[in-house]
């Protein structure tokens, strides 16, 4: 595991801007940041090898889309890894946790309608290995996990 000592403040810059966007080139993000476009995608580079950095994607509102059922699953099971894996497998299913606490996992599922969503929270609950589910349905996302940008600098977010 990294620590956030291990980052020097350029880094953290580099790492907050593309938390909050990612888009336009490195020389439009070089410019805003006053570093050498050079340096920035040496940085970045840098940052993506130690796996910081794991991508990029569009930030895209599921529910505006129609998956209107979302819900935690949590699993209780005798196999976590058996079960992990095959949860991955399920299209429904948007993350898995492994997490502490009473369930061994978590799972966060991304439904179109009811009959999708009961259909899901079944197939888990009949993998090899599920001892019993507890369903939680979400019924707003007040703040999706996508909108967390840690804070990295003094006076940064």
């Amino acid at each position: 595991m990294g620590d956030l000592k291990d980052f020097d403040e350029l880094d953290k810059r580099i790492i907050e801007m593309m938390c909050n966007s990612s888009q336009g080139s490195y020389r439009q993000l070089a410019k805003q940041m006053g570093v050498h476009p050079t340096t920035l995608i040496q940085r970045v580079k840098t940052l993506e090898a130690k796996g910081v950095i794991k991508g990029y994607r569009a930030k895209v509102d599921y529910v505006a889309m129609g998956y209107d059922y979302n819900g935690l699953v949590q699993v209780y099971t005798d196999n976590i890894e058996s079960v992990e894996k095959e949860l991955v497998n399920i299209p429904e299913v948007a993350a898995v946790y492994d997490v502490t606490g009473e369930a061994d996992v978590v799972v966060y599922l991304c439904c179109l309608d009811r009959d999708e969503f009961s259909a899901a929270v079944k197939r888990i609950n009949n993998l090899p290995g599920v001892v019993k589910t507890n369903t939680s349905v979400i019924l707003n996302i007040v703040k999706p996990e996508s909108d967390f940008i840690p804070k990295m600098v003094d006076g940064g977010l």
